[in-house]
């Protein structure tokens, strides 16, 4: 049967908009390398690190912080991804040095790990059915393909209009910021785990 809770409605579309500023960044770094190449005269070797890098922290991060979403929650999870998310792209303000905007990049993924790994256990928890499971894992990828696709296209939009490329971490730290004000307002599905049998409740409830 549907899930027609407000409250997992909501939740769907922030879920939806977490994949999409997570694409809107990931996406663009092939058009940020060329930028960052000509500003720092850096090697394709050193470039290549700004998309290893962050790859690489959201690999770690979701094999050995996943286990936060089940020890703290999901919602705190996901709000503790977001805030170091836009932490890290504020701090593109002052990025002005290519080991900076590394270390930026690689905190980013860290933090795309966690709230990724928060944010597809949640999509199991509000999901009735397998069917509708499917449906929003379907939704996030279409809006995965939305922020790859508008991602380029405001660095492209940025480098013309002689801004620079870092504002567009700007721009998807505010997205983060709404995403985390609608974290904290929405109702979660709380867990109670049961000691004896390892089993887990989910209701949803104010976590």
């Amino acid at each position: 049967m549907p899930n027609h809770d407000p409250s997992s409605r909501i939740i769907r579309w922030l879920t939806y908009l977490m994949f999409m500023m997570f694409a809107m960044t990931s996406d663009s770094v092939g058009e940020i390398i060329k930028e960052v190449k000509v500003a720092f005269s850096v090697t394709n070797a050193q470039a290549s690190l700004m998309h290893s890098l962050p790859m690489l922290g959201i690999a770690l991060s979701g094999l050995f912080l996943g286990f936060l979403a089940d020890k703290l929650g999901r919602k705190p999870t996901i709000i503790i991804g977001l805030a170091l998310f836009g932490l890290a792209c504020y701090s593109f303000l002052i990025a002005n040095d290519f080991v900076l905007i590394v270390s930026l990049m690689s905190l980013s993924g860290v933090a795309v790990g966690i709230f990724k790994t928060g944010a597809l256990a949640l999509i199991g928890d509000i999901s009735t059915s397998t069917k509708q499971h499917t449906a929003t894992m379907n939704g996030a990828e279409a809006f995965f393909g939305v922020g790859a696709i508008i991602g380029p296209l405001i660095v492209a939009y940025l480098i013309h209009q002689g801004v620079a490329w870092q504002w567009l971490y700007v721009i998807a730290g505010g997205v983060c910021t709404l995403l985390i004000i609608g974290a904290l307002l929405v109702k979660y599905p709380a867990y109670t785990r049961d000691t004896a049998s390892g089993e887990k409740k989910v209701s949803i409830a104010q976590s």
